[in-house]
């Protein structure tokens, strides 16, 4: 993909993202018909459906030698993403506060060509703001360019994104080093969006973010925009990510990353 097919594929995906925003904006008072999946708090809507049958019409339309991954299961079954060009998408990525706050969710999309990123949206749909990256070509914010992340961060001067649950006792991570990390960073927060917690590690307002368990959709454009700011993505181990399976993650800075992972990360 050259650099201008790349900038006309970027074209057309923002603007079906920014469509598919504003027919949500459109509709979020309307009765929503709520389903569950994996567990009672793993929550599906018929507008993640309606939203990802969109995309998927209209990728399959327009680019019909391309593949999907995408959450509610209208995509392609895939076992590379090397030799094809793979959209990978979250229609709404944070159902929950979809659900219970109708904001703080995102429709994300990432598009690699033979396993490298290439484009990253991601689209705040209620408060109207569009992360976008290109690889090779920085990440915005709307039509702002994301610094560098700060080469000098100090990992006590750092905001960590995490949820609470995992400085609990549990079966995946050591609760007790993550309460160590906790007390050491400047402060913690939750966004409930893997996205949206994703684009304010690039933006640069969160340092890090660590979780066990993401789906490629959650990630797959985050990591353009990361990759653009220069920031780090691994498993939480350190290893390479696979985005054919579910990862665990840690994403920072890298002034920090190596630190967070060797010190305060211990897996089950």
């Amino acid at each position: 993909m050259d650099a201008q097919e790349r900038q006309k594929l970027f074209d057309q995906a923002k603007e079906w993202v920014l469509q598919a925003g504003r027919h949500i904006r459109d509709v979020i008072d309307e009765p929503l018909e709520i389903d569950t999946k994996s567990n009672p708090n793993d929550l599906v809507t018929h507008m993640d459906r309606n939203t990802e049958q969109f995309f998927i019409e209209k990728i399959k339309q327009h680019y019909p030698t391309h593949n999907i991954i995408s959450e509610e299961g209208y995509g392609d079954q895939l076992d590379t993403l090397k030799n094809s060009t793979v959209w990978i998408i979250d229609p709404i990525d944070g159902t929950m506060n979809f659900v219970h706050q109708k904001r703080n969710f995102a429709i994300s999309v990432g598009i690699f060509e033979d396993s490298v990123g290439e484009i990253g949206i991601i689209y705040d749909v209620m408060e109207d703001v569009l992360y976008t990256a290109i690889r090779g070509e920085g990440a915005y914010k709307d039509n702002q360019e994301l610094p560098p992340l700060d080469p000098n961060l100090s990992l006590d001067e750092s905001i960590c994104i995490i949820n609470s649950f995992w400085a609990c006792e549990n079966p995946k991570i050591n609760g007790k080093k993550i309460q160590e990390l906790i007390k050491k960073v400047r402060g913690t927060r939750s966004y409930g969006s893997a996205a949206l917690e994703f684009a304010y590690v690039a933006e640069g307002i969160a340092d890090s973010y660590i979780t066990m368990r993401l789906a490629p959709w959650d990630i797959a454009a985050g990591i353009v925009l990361i990759n653009e700011v220069g920031g780090n993505i691994t498993r939480a181990d350190g290893t390479k990510l696979d985005l054919l399976v579910n990862n665990t993650i840690l994403v920072a800075n890298q002034a920090i990353h190596e630190q967070i992972q060797n010190d305060y990360i211990e897996l089950k």
